[in-house]
């Protein structure tokens, strides 16, 4: 009897354990659950879902929300959105109840129990266990996403130091105080912090390579590197600093100062020299030197030191705070000073990114080149851009000082005063009538678009530094600014060349150097995981070269001979290759195809029309493919050729249509009937009736060179002439493609059977 009681009061207390977990099952599910968080049915787009997730986003912000559970509440939002927002991890939730995609279907992640005979499983929350994460760190958790559209990029201009940590880890509370420290310390200087949780962003911890938590990551110029050492603040303020380039700063003393100051001219670029008391330059200094160390130099002297008297006393240096001159062109007075005891990392950005360019800088790249001369966007935030264009030899040097002195006694905020080498930057060639022998020119420019679009006026009289030259320059420069219409004429400049570029064998010294010193990271601390798909490679390398090695050892003599090609078989292979269109498709108009491609063309759609004959055929095909193969894509455009040869009066007539094309250029019929089109490009529009016309550049031929002239029907045209005749038809295409073409109406097409009719008649 007893033993019954007793076995029913067992049984009665399990069924009420039982009862408590299906209750805080229920309980945890629907906390949660991501619908209920965010307040959205089942069915709500993914329009509905946003505009939910930025209200409460917004209501429950810790910035905003003084309330305690503000945090708490502002990550469940957060990952309530990040999970309605993907396809995929909704559809998991939706069929089973996932919220982690690392997660097995079928299995909740905050499910209660597993079952009665597996035993008891409960959620952390049951009992309120403290978690090793800190709802102080949330604003450093990095997602995927947000790290390859923003912290990889950024880790350009300053580094990151990255802890991957997880729930349940008990490592990763004992380094939490060091931690804290140190983020406190470096985060100020300027240092990137970001937190990376195994649970729940497993993907972007197997692109980091983290396969254990704790673990701390250094990022710099997109390069990954683990911390190894023990975790003390010290040894992570020096993991960050060995983590940045080697020569950001140059230690300056009375020696090397003037040729360090004179240097501005070989790099383009301001100094800045940091004077202060300590002998080894300082961590907030070298951040800031990584920051703009595309823009500005950096050196440092250390004031204790004996060899820097002549330097203290020539810039009148106070030895008590730390100072920072900025010199540009004038090497014996800085344009700007800044000290400060208290040198906070707001106040050095501010002071450099004021003075990031000379007073009149080279345009060596062309992303220096857009940020002097950017797009117009508004009409009052125009900005005019004054370039010079001179030469390197010593004949142009009086004319460059009296640029420099005009554009430093006229500094305006729509000004913006450059010079170039007419030598290293070609492509400037394209505004014509400008650079004369020895004579500089000055040019007043004004972007308008970022295919390269300006609009420009060339200050007559050339430059040569003269009291007149700069009252021309200063006279059109007043005009300027009274009407904006002052600049008459139109041109496209294609991409400045990358002066500052290194040579090829640089870049592949240094990447050989970063990929053997990530291998030796990985052999140093037995990074296997890491290191298997390496290790591959390298045996799978060494097994094809002895294999190969052994394979021919043993062979026969006779089996090592290569069979001759034979000699009726290759030239015809060759003009097969020649001859097909291997980049884009091109359809020749005939009387069969020149209706549905010209004549009954569906509206909006374009046909790109090359003229060509019998003896310039493959040539001018294979140049037209690769010219236009960057707009084959567009669907509304299409690419033909017409046989000249076959149809020679068509393009006559069809010239002769556009009667006010003809009158204003003072074409007659006979000349038309009597001119080469060979290498012209017409695009078509059949429906609105009209054209643009390409006609051949020559770019690369002698102009005294008779030969290069090539008459009507010629065959003795060679490869190389017919080859110029297309050149610079990209950049006639990229006008097309933005409108800016002149069109050439016709009341009606000419009718191709006409013209072969006419041809017949003649011959």
């Amino acid at each position: 009897m007893k033993w019954r009681q007793v076995k029913k009061g067992g049984a009665c207390f399990l069924a009420f354990i039982l009862l408590i977990l299906s209750v805080q099952l229920v309980k945890t599910s629907s906390e949660h659950d991501p619908y209920k968080i965010l307040g959205v049915g089942r069915s709500a787009s993914q329009t509905e879902i946003k505009r939910a997730y930025k209200n409460l986003a917004k209501e429950w912000h810790p910035d905003k929300n003084k309330d305690p559970k503000a945090e708490e509440m502002f990550i469940k939002v957060s990952k309530s959105y990040e999970i309605l927002s993907n396809e995929e991890r909704r559809s998991n939730f939706d069929r089973y109840g996932q919220m982690d995609e690392n997660q097995p279907f079928g299995q909740s992640q905050h499910q209660g129990f597993r079952g009665f005979h597996n035993s008891f499983y409960f959620d952390e929350s049951f009992f309120h266990f403290p978690r090793s994460r800190d709802f102080a760190d949330s604003k450093y958790l990095l997602h995927h996403a947000q790290f390859n559209s923003d912290v990889l990029p950024d880790s350009h201009k300053r580094p990151y130091l990255i802890k991957v940590t997880s729930e349940w880890c008990f490592a990763c509370i004992h380094i939490e105080p060091v931690w804290k420290e140190t983020v406190q310390e470096l985060e100020p200087l300027g240092v990137g912090i970001g937190i990376v949780d195994l649970g729940y962003e497993r993907r972007l911890a197997n692109q980091l390579g983290a396969h254990r938590a704790p673990s701390i990551i250094g990022l710099v110029n997109g390069r990954v590197t683990f911390f190894h050492q023990a975790v003390v603040r010290e040894h992570l303020r020096q993991f960050i600093e060995n983590l940045l380039p080697q020569r950001l700063v140059e230690k300056i003393t009375d020696d090397n100062y003037l040729a360090y100051l004179d240097n501005w001219h070989a790099e383009n670029k301001p100094s800045v020299v940091l004077f202060d008391q300590v002998p080894v330059v300082p961590l907030l200094y070298k951040l800031t030197a990584f920051a703009f160390r595309d823009y500005v130099r950096f050196g440092y002297v250390d004031q204790g030191d004996t060899h820097n008297t002549r330097l203290l006393r020539q810039f009148n240096i106070n030895t008590y705070a730390p100072t920072m001159l900025l010199f540009k062109e004038d090497t014996e007075k800085p344009v700007d000073i800044i000290q400060a005891r208290g040198m906070k990392r707001q106040i050095m950005d501010e002071f450099v990114s004021n003075n990031k360019f000379l007073q009149v800088p080279r345009l060596v790249n062309q992303q220096l080149f857009d940020e002097l001369c950017p797009v117009k966007q508004f009409h009052r935030r125009r900005k005019y851009c004054v370039l010079l264009i001179t030469g390197e030899e010593q004949a142009f040097l009086p004319g460059n000082k009296a640029f420099l002195d005009f554009a430093s006694a006229n500094k305006k905020e729509v000004l913006r005063f450059a010079y170039v080498y007419q030598r290293q930057q070609q492509p400037l060639c394209l505004i014509k009538n400008i650079f004369r022998g020895q004579c500089a020119s000055v040019v007043i420019l004004e972007r308008r678009s970022q295919a390269g679009k300006v609009l420009y006026r060339s200050v007559s009289g050339g430059w040569n530094g003269s009291e007149e030259d700069k009252y021309r320059l200063h006279e059109q420069l007043e005009l300027l600014q009274k009407d904006p219409t002052y600049l008459s004429s139109d041109t496209t400049l294609p991409e400045l060349n990358n002066e500052m570029a290194p040579m090829f064998l640089i870049q592949w010294m240094n990447a050989a150097y970063d990929y053997i010193l990530q291998i030796y990271d990985d052999l140093l601390y037995s990074n296997w995981r890491e290191m298997m798909p390496i290790l591959s490679l390298i045996f799978s390398a060494l097994f094809i070269l002895f294999g190969t090695v052994i394979i021919q050892a043993f062979s026969e003599p006779g089996e090592t001979k290569p069979r001759k090609p034979k000699p009726k078989e290759q030239p015809q292979a060759e003009e097969d290759a020649s001859s097909r269109k291997d980049f884009v498709e091109v359809t020749e108009l005939t009387d069969i195809t020149y209706t549905s491609n010209l004549v009954k063309l569906r509206p909006g759609h374009i046909n790109v029309v090359l003229v060509l004959t019998n003896a310039s055929k493959t040539a001018l095909l294979r140049k037209f493919a690769k010219e236009v193969f960057s707009f084959s894509g567009t669907q509304t455009l299409h690419f033909s050729f017409l046989n000249a040869d076959k149809h020679r009066h068509w393009m006559p007539s069809l010239l002769r249509s556009a009667t006010d094309v003809m009158q204003s250029e003072g074409h007659s019929d006979e000349d038309e009937e009597s001119s080469d089109y060979t290498g012209h490009v017409l695009a078509l529009n059949g429906y609105k009736k009209y054209f643009c016309l390409f006609r051949p550049v020559f770019t690369g031929d002698d102009p005294n060179d008779s030969s290069s002239e090539t008459s009507r029907g010629s065959s003795r045209a060679t490869s190389i002439e017919v080859h110029h005749k297309l050149d610079r038809l990209g950049l006639w295409m990229e006008r097309l493609m933005e409108g800016t073409l002149p069109r050439l109406r016709v009341p009606a097409w000419p009718a191709l059977e006409e013209t072969i009719n006419n041809s017949s008649t003649e011959s």
